[in-house]
């Protein structure tokens, strides 16, 4: 496979208008991804609340970025996940279909399958499909880990499988992946330890944060893969502050409720069972915000 993604790239949050997506404003949220230096954008991870919205919203949040990239040197990287294999199977085939240049898939969060489930389920969602694929582990919000020989064994076994996200916060376990298997595409999935992955081999981020801050965390990250560690640590320890009040609720909650603040999008609205942050988390969301700039806001 040539022309892999690599770099900084988004998960995108959804923004919703009366109850419904809000169409207009995730295309403008992309556009500000674009201008400000983004290699791919995520649309429908589990920062887009991907869980709760219905297979229409999800499948209309990938057709609108690939519309919105179209023409730009800014990828799209659409998640295609589930907890049943069939599901992700019809939203991969349909992210296909519209044109993205690769898909992630969050493993499957609540039935809890067995490392030979994973497999399986993986392997029949990337088969499925002709397009780069990179698995997306986040034990602390699925309840299931990923854990290295299955990874190792999916990108020997299955020739699109290219990556993976990794958002168990260990360093050690990327440290272990990439001993194991120094080709696989290793982005880190936690945006305080950004920096130490890129400098362990890591091949790009997949972050929250940059919602917010694209134009810094694209820097870090292009830093860093051109050999400027020094640099890109400098930048990573500037966000460590917004990068921990952005967890200090359940995500997306604290960085949506940040866009509305910034004034990027205009209703702080989620899909329940999310709720908006508590008022003293919001102050604290305000408060850490004043030490940044917020380009095009």
């Amino acid at each position: 496979m040539s022309n892999l993604i690599s770099g900084a790239t988004t998960a995108l949050i959804t923004p919703f208008k009366d109850g419904k997506l809000d169409e207009a404003t995730f295309a403008k949220l992309i556009e500000r991804q674009i201008r400000h230096g983004i290699d791919a954008i995520c649309p429908v991870g589990t920062t887009g609340e991907s869980a709760t919205l219905t297979h229409d919203e999800h499948k209309r949040c990938i057709e609108i970025a690939v519309e919105v990239c179209k023409g730009t040197e800014t990828k799209v990287l659409a998640g295609a996940g589930s907890n049943a294999t069939h599901e992700a199977i019809e939203i991969a085939k349909h992210a296909q279909n519209c044109g993205v240049d690769a898909i992630f898939s969050v493993s499957p969060y609540y039935n809890k399958p067995s490392q030979e489930g994973l497999y399986q389920h993986y392997k029949a969602i990337a088969t499925a499909v002709e397009l780069p694929f990179m698995l997306y582990n986040v034990p602390g919000r699925t309840g299931v880990d990923i854990l290295a020989d299955t990874v190792c064994r999916l990108f020997d076994d299955v020739p699109n499988i290219y990556g993976i996200k990794e958002a168990t916060g260990s360093i050690e376990r990327s440290v272990e992946l990439l001993s194991k298997r120094p080709d696989l595409y290793l982005f880190s999935g936690d945006d305080a330890i950004d920096y130490p992955i890129l400098a362990n081999g890591g091949k790009g981020i997949t972050s929250v944060t940059s919602n917010l801050l694209p134009d810094m965390k694209s820097k870090l990250v292009h830093l860093a893969l051109s050999g400027k560690f020094k640099e890109s640590k400098e930048i990573n320890d500037k966000l460590y502050n917004i990068n921990k009040v952005m967890f200090c609720e359940s995500n997306p909650i604290p960085i949506k409720a940040a866009m509305y603040i910034a004034g990027l999008i205009d209703r702080l609205e989620y899909r329940l069972p999310l709720v908006p942050p508590s008022l003293e988390n919001m102050k604290k969301i305000e408060d850490v915000m004043k030490n940044y700039n917020i380009v095009g806001a």
